[in-house]
């Protein structure tokens, strides 16, 4: 049943402001854009609105694949090998950047080859060449724009009429509120997960209680915890805040530089190693007690949650081993904490050190031990156990550092790029999605738990960031500069890409706080929740999540109703289980608009929801509509 609330109808003829010739191109274009990213996303076994799915399938001659797979059962992290699935015998092989997977191990070629689907390179830039073409072209940019402002136009004349209902519909639900309602970090970094202070407390502790531990090695002498310290002329008495100096100052904006140097305590890169590294000459030790204490915060918080992200970097075979091994071997699991792999886009100075010979090096150190461990994974016991609880996979890096290259059919297959330069941005991200693609459908036949590709994107740096994103991933993070490509923009809306923002982290990197266009986003209906990125360098209290929403709270003026529904945005786009869903939103969330809301969790008005799902619908029948008839008036022509 739909709830009551004031809606407001627009009638007549050419509803949309622009000449019916430009609606017409504008819908084409934006469906073409559409039917792009699902071919994409299916392809890869990550997940599409499924609203958008609905009126794309009206509009294909195909049946669109929702992905709806059975849930694999959560397990903690306790090694049991008789619990591990069998070695399935195949032998895999990378091949032009690409992992391909054979049924015999002694002969790897085409004849042997396991059917599993592959991106096909020249389709992907040829598709990349069309969204590059459309997000420039005159009449579409027009028509997306007019349709954004009218977004926001009709969010603020809902607000005024239903304001007081929404608010009315949350006061009747008992027990719920802004505080105890589920949310998710959806985009933070492990290691800068705590706060100063709680950094800082734990340094102190660890100095009083392991002063004489040998944690690190230079020029092949140990030195314990307290000669370290020595060295730099320091107590635990003269440590303080200020002298740690990782805050993110005024000094940072637009210096990735400065602030990634912020990451050592007192400047030394040597407590980095040893206090918020996994591997290290104490095995991570200390990292593995501080996300402890961490994960124990949240547990005893209950209602909030995190994503957190862990680095493979892709210069060895072994890394994946280790992070594994530290992992299984401090128990870092917790059911409010679930795990992203980052893989940060530093080939350039990987090469330079000759650390890897050419690009393929480190797409083979970073997908080979997963495909091993698919295949087989009584070959790494504790990766496979580890990947149970990794939901997918981040790019990083600062995207405004210059690109020197564009990625076309002329660019060097990864085992010939050889050059100083990095690969672009799109690069690294196309071959983190095909090897992706290839290992989902390879864990799906051992009845194993599926990856997707949540990056960076559109923090800095060129608008095609964006492109890729659009077309590869299932949502990103950051994603300020669509506030300067329209055309973007309402793609992101219409295909319900989850956008994870941090604005004190913006404010102190590359956007004032004011300037953010969060709340913009939010009125417009795109899918947005509000995340920390790093509470080490922009969060002052113990619950950096909340210190997030209160500042945009007070700031934008946000209503209790706007708080819910970024929580809710933050659990729908988060990694967590289906049954872990079904427990925090209800039963039926999967079901779109009202239907699929239980107040009584989520604390947000059926009136918004349906309000949402009611404005999305009306969009993608604004486009289907035109197209359709389109296709009637060339058929009757046809007739003729």
């Amino acid at each position: 049943m739909l709830p009551e609330y004031q809606r407001v109808s627009i009638s007549g003829e050419e509803k949309c402001g622009v000449p019916f010739t430009d609606l017409l191109d504008a819908a084409k274009c934006v469906v073409k854009a559409l039917f792009i990213r699902e071919k994409y996303i299916s392809l890869s076994m990550q997940s599409f609105c499924r609203t958008t799915t609905r009126y794309l399938q009206e509009l294909g001659e195909r049946a669109l694949d929702l992905n709806v797979y059975e849930e694999i059962p959560e397990t903690s992290l306790t090694p049991g090998i008789k619990d591990m699935p069998s070695d399935m015998g195949y032998g895999c092989k990378m091949v032009d950047g690409v992992v391909h997977v054979y049924t015999d191990k002694g002969t790897m070629n085409t004849s042997t080859e396991v059917d599993l689907p592959y991106p096909d390179l020249q389709e992907y830039i040829a598709d990349m060449n069309v969204m590059m073409a459309l997000i420039i072209n005159g009449p579409v940019k027009s028509f997306c724009y007019r349709r954004l402002q009218y977004l926001s136009s009709k969010f603020q004349m809902h607000i005024l009429l239903n304001e007081m209902k929404e608010l009315a519909a949350q006061r009747k639900v008992p027990h719920r509120d802004f505080y105890n309602i589920r949310k998710v970090d959806t985009h933070i970094h492990a290691s800068s997960c705590m706060n100063q202070k709680h950094l800082l407390r734990f340094i102190k502790r660890a100095m009083k209680k392991y002063p004489a531990e040998i944690v690190h090695v230079e020029r092949g002498r140990g030195q314990t915890l307290m000669e370290v310290f020595e060295s730099m002329n320091l107590t635990a008495f003269d440590l303080s805040v200020d002298t740690l100096d990782m805050h993110a100052d005024r000094n940072t904006f637009h210096r990735f530089d400065k602030f990634n140097s912020k990451y050592n305590p007192i400047g030394e890169s040597i407590l980095r190693e040893i206090f918020i590294k996994t591997d290290n000459y104490i095995e991570g030790k200390y990292f593995g007690h501080i996300i402890k204490e961490v994960m124990a915060d949240l547990e005893e918080s209950k209602y909030q949650n995190v994503e957190l992200r862990l680095s493979i970097y892709g210069r060895c075979r072994d890394e994946w081993d280790k992070l594994a091994k530290w992992a299984v071997k401090h128990s870092v699991y917790s059911d409010n904490v679930r795990w992203l792999v980052q893989m940060p886009r530093l080939f350039d100075v990987y090469h330079t050190k000759r650390q890897l010979s050419n690009f393929q090096d480190m797409l083979e150190n970073i997908f080979m031990p997963l495909f091993e461990v698919t295949v087989n994974p009584r070959t790494h016991p504790e990766l496979h156990l580890f990947l149970q609880h990794v939901v997918g996979f981040d790019s990083v890096d600062d995207e405004s550092k210059p690109e020197h290259h564009i990625f076309n059919l002329d660019s060097p297959l990864p085992a010939n790029w050889t050059e100083e330069d990095n690969p672009p941005y799109s690069y690294y991200l196309y071959y983190m999605y095909a090897n992706m693609t290839v290992l989902n459908h390879l864990r799906r036949r051992q009845n194993l738990d599926t990856f997707v590709i949540r990056p960076h994107c559109g923090e800095a740096g060129p608008i095609h960031h964006l492109v890729s994103g659009f077309m590869l991933s299932e949502n990103i993070s950051h994603g300020l500069l669509l506030r300067k490509a329209p055309v973007l923009q309402y793609l992101y809306y219409l295909a319900q890409i989850g956008i994870a923002m941090s604005p004190l982290s913006n404010n102190s990197l590359f956007l004032s706080y004011h300037r953010n266009p969060l709340p913009e986003y939010l009125s417009r209906g795109l899918m947005v929740s509000l995340s920390t990125d790093d509470p080490l360098q922009f969060h002052f209290t113990k619950e950096p999540l909340m210190e997030e929403y209160s500042i945009a709270t007070q700031v934008w003026k946000l209503s209790s109703c706007d708080m819910c529904e970024l929580a809710r945005n933050s659990v729908l786009m988060s990694g967590f289980s289906h049954q872990v869903k079904s427990y925090w939103l209800g039963p039926d969330y999967i079901k779109e608009g009202p239907e699929g809301n239980d107040i009584r969790r989520t604390n947000v008005p059926d009136i918004r929801v349906a309000y949402r799902h009611e404005t999305l619908c009306e969009e993608l029948n604004l486009i289907t509509q035109a197209v359709r008839s389109e296709q009637s008036c060339t058929k009757m022509l046809q007739l003729e």
